[in-house]
């Protein structure tokens, strides 16, 4: 979908995943950008399994753990963001079951993670990760689905 706000694409890579309402995630993804002065130039998604996004943490961020999400931001015109976010599936089945969410909340949850990250937000600390919740919240808050 090319539009005035960008292109947002989604992939699976190594598993069968496919997103349903994709017309209207990009435009919740939209509005969360817009919220924060942002526009989207280009965002990629691609859900993996649990293997995949390993190899690609010690590969390209030297972690040897599991993880949801890496997010890799690519250059962009001030304003706007661009960037590849990569999520775990098999992660997000196990963070639902475990925070007692719905799949498709935890799923909304990590995709609007990586994408706040894209548009500055960090959760390195404390007060930023208390900070990237607080921000998550507002972004499931803007969903039309």
């Amino acid at each position: 979908m090319t539009s005035a706000s960008g292109q947002i694409e989604f992939y699976s890579d190594g598993i069968k995943f496919s997103l349903r309402n994709k017309a209207k995630i990009k435009l919740w993804l939209q509005r969360i950008a817009k919220l924060h002065k942002f526009k989207i130039e280009s965002l990629t998604y691609v859900f993996k399994s649990d293997d995949g996004l390993l190899e690609m943490n010690r590969e390209f961020l030297n972690h040897n753990t599991l993880t949801d999400i890496i997010t890799f931001p690519m250059d962009a015109v001030r304003g706007s963001v661009s960037g590849e976010i990569y999520i775990s599936i098999d992660r997000v089945k196990d963070n639902a079951s475990k925070y007692k969410q719905s799949f498709s909340d935890e799923l909304a949850r990590v995709m609007a993670h990586g994408l706040l990250h894209l548009c500055g937000f960090k959760d390195k600390s404390a007060a930023q990760a208390k900070r990237m919740r607080a921000e998550e919240e507002k972004a499931l808050d803007l969903r039309i689905i």
